[in-house]
């Protein structure tokens, strides 16, 4: 799961619905993480109260080790083009090597090809 897919979650935006039953147990890179507790200190947020909801869903988190920095590092020539952020790329990297789904809400994430299934949570604005 990325930190776009979390917080749609913890704020109930569109898309929450798609992941709320699969969140217990699901892998969260602490770079994301990290992402997640960011954006709670920009709104004016307790991050130990956050972290404590956090804890309680039950999430499986990864420590930022030397293999996921090489992976994702590695990531970057294929995912330049998709404008993907180096948390974008840690949170791929994580999913990758565990195979598993990538749940986002951003689309730049969602449009990347990858060995995996990767989901968008919100369905994109038609014109």
């Amino acid at each position: 799961m990325d930190a776009s897919a979390l917080l749609a979650l913890l704020l109930q935006e569109p898309g929450a619905e798609v992941i709320e039953h699969d969140v217990q147990g699901a892998a969260l890179s602490t770079v994301n993480y990290s992402e997640v507790l960011k954006k709670v200190v920009e709104r004016g947020g307790d991050v130990s109260a956050a972290m404590s909801l956090l804890s309680s869903l039950g999430l499986d988190l990864f420590p930022f080790e030397e293999w996921h920095a090489r992976d994702a590092a590695e990531l970057f020539p294929s995912t330049k083009d998709h404008g993907l952020s180096f948390a974008d790329r840690a949170c791929l990297a994580l999913a990758i090597d565990i195979d598993g789904t990538l749940y986002t809400a951003d689309k730049r994430l969602a449009d990347v090809p990858a060995p995996i299934e990767i989901v968008l949570i919100r369905k994109p604005l038609t014109k």
